[in-house]
């Protein structure tokens, strides 16, 4: 361990700025020989990130290139995919970030997605005043969430999450992972991925819940859906990519299954004539599940604990294995 450890944080979306208190803990918990650079720009990021030990923040291919000293990155981002690149994973930077803390923003999101589909509300958004004529429409297609099951893929911070809200909605949940992780009061079983077909099978709603990763990319294509209730309604706040966006217009047009409630998309930001803006029981968000007023705060905590264990030398939380993707 070098005598005095530099500190790179990078602002960002999820990051936009440190708060002085927060700032102030960095620096007590570096001690009077650390330092601490604050990059706003990129040629900031670019000009610190040579003597950098540890980086706060987005790390690209072109800032990896530049680093000398860096031996841990800790992420602002939930999706670590961006950080999978050759010379990343062929390094030995640790990488840790926020697992497991960010999954009650977005499961809120996720229920307001289905509930905008299952009570109409985006289609009396859109219609305004108009609404009012097709209340009785409306009333014919709105269905209750009690008594329906909630199909989970990837049982995570976020999948638990999207689980306990289910659980008070009324509704059964099922879940699947790559991993073995144990149940909660709500999914007191959780299945392997070989059970998938059968979760898709038994689910009103499925829930994407898992990182983005060679596994689980387009892992929702022609034959999930056809495997789906015409009924079902899928719902997806992680990654687009996990999603065949071609396969899922044709499983709503042709009826496979009942719509989709989507924060994210492949190929973000979707072209405007991209049909899925067209379909009638498709609700799209612009990638926002992410937000939250609470979530900077933890993750300045959870990164600050980590700087106090990698200044003495200590295992460090929420470490993401490079080689699953996660």
């Amino acid at each position: 361990m070098p005598d005095a450890t530099n500190v790179l944080i990078i602002t960002g979306l999820t990051l936009p700025e440190v708060p002085a208190p927060h700032l102030e803990r960095i620096r007590a918990t570096l001690g009077p020989d650390g330092q601490v650079t604050v990059a706003t720009t990129r040629a900031e990021a670019l000009a610190a990130a040579p003597t950098a030990d540890v980086i706060l923040g987005f790390l690209d291919p072109e800032l990896f290139a530049v680093c000398e000293r860096l031996r841990w990155v800790h992420a602002i981002a939930s999706g670590v995919d961006a950080f999978m690149f050759p010379e990343f994973l062929a390094g030995d930077v640790v990488l840790t970030g926020e697992k497991g803390l960010v999954g009650g923003h977005l499961a809120d999101h996720a229920f307001a997605l289905l509930l905008a589909i299952t009570r109409r509300l985006a289609a009396a958004v859109r219609l305004g005043p108009a609404a009012w004529e097709q209340r009785v429409a409306f009333r014919r297609e709105e269905i209750e969430l009690e008594g329906l099951t909630m199909g989970i893929v990837g049982f995570g911070g976020t999948g638990r999450a999207v689980a306990r809200r289910a659980a008070a909605f009324g509704m059964r949940c099922r879940a699947v992972d790559r991993d073995a992780v144990e149940g909660t009061p709500e999914a007191p079983l959780v299945h392997p991925m070989s059970h998938f077909p059968r979760l898709l099978e038994q689910s009103d709603v499925v829930a994407v819940c898992c990182p983005l990763t060679d596994e689980t990319r387009y892992l929702f294509d022609d034959a999930a859906f056809a495997r789906m209730k015409p009924s079902a309604i899928l719902i997806n706040v992680t990654r687009g990519e996990i999603v065949d966006g071609d396969a899922l217009v044709r499983a709503v047009e042709s009826g496979a299954i009942a719509g989709a409630g989507l924060d994210v998309a492949p190929g973000e930001p979707l072209p405007s004539d991209h049909p899925l803006w067209r379909l009638e029981t498709v609700v799209m968000t612009p990638h926002t599940a992410g937000a939250s007023q609470l979530r900077a705060g933890r993750n300045l905590d959870r990164f600050t604990e980590n700087l106090r264990r990698f200044q003495n030398g200590r295992p460090l939380v929420g470490v993401v294995d490079t080689a699953l993707g996660y």
